[in-house]
């Protein structure tokens, strides 16, 4: 769906993504020797691995000769805000083109609450238009050059607004990630005596942080979040840490 979108805006967009669903793969890589990889049509490649896998393939082998001006992973069916982001496969797609050198936008469509999929598929439309605004915007400021600037990327989260799911958002807002986990699993023995175990995922109440993904989208605003390739802390959490192990000797 935003790879039409993006082709109707005038973009030049060839997709390269996972043969099956890999929800949840965050930056996973395979390590296998081998890798399948389907190309049914032109500027149409599926890879059967995550999608961190496709990014990789798509840059190494797809263009080879000339690396594309922008990456967008997504959109996926569902937020991925707060630590969903950081378990995320669509935005590990985008941290595989930032480790490359390669700006990135991870886009996704909903919010913290039990899903209603027509809702979400009804928002995928502004999310896609909203995403063509986005883009058309880097490459005016871009003039020319890079999209971003090196080694930032982009997580952008679309509400779902309106009952139907096809209103527009209230507004944009440039946040950070919200600290609080989003979900918690709950483990139930099943007693079959083999080791199995019953996981029920739920949403976890919790206050939504000034300033971040989670209290953006559940004002139906778009939550536009800078990420980087990397876990590197700011300088203050780095000034803490060296501190406290300062004197460590092997």
């Amino acid at each position: 769906m935003l790879g039409r979108r993006l082709t109707a805006a005038g973009h030049d967009v060839t997709i390269v993504a996972p043969l099956t669903n890999q929800s949840g793969a965050g930056t996973r890589l395979s390590s296998g020797s081998t890798i399948k990889v389907r190309h049914p049509e032109a500027k149409v490649w599926a890879v059967d691995g995550t999608p961190g896998d496709s990014v990789s393939f798509g840059l190494a082998e797809v263009f080879a000769d000339r690396a594309p001006d922008l990456v967008v992973s997504g959109t996926n069916f569902g937020p991925n805000v707060a630590a969903l982001a950081t378990h995320s496969g669509t935005v590990g797609g985008a941290v595989a083109a930032l480790e490359r050198g390669v700006p990135a936008i991870a886009v996704s469509t909903g919010e913290l609450a039990v899903p209603v999929p027509e809702q979400i598929l009804n928002a995928m439309r502004p999310t896609g238009e909203f995403t063509v605004k986005l883009i058309d915007r880097l490459r005016m400021r871009a003039k020319n050059g890079p999209l971003l600037p090196p080694g930032v990327g982009l997580n952008l989260n679309h509400p779902v607004v309106g009952a139907d799911g096809t209103g527009t958002a209230r507004g944009v807002d440039v946040t950070a990630q919200d600290p609080q986990p989003g979900l918690a699993a709950d483990y139930t023995d099943t007693g079959d005596g083999n080791g199995t175990w019953k996981v029920d995922v739920s949403v976890v109440p919790a206050p939504a942080r000034r300033g971040g993904d989670v209290a953006a989208v559940a004002a139906d605003r778009i939550s536009l979040t800078p990420i980087a390739p990397d876990w590197n802390t700011g300088r203050r959490a780095f000034t803490t840490a060296a501190a406290l192990l300062g004197g460590l000797r092997p």
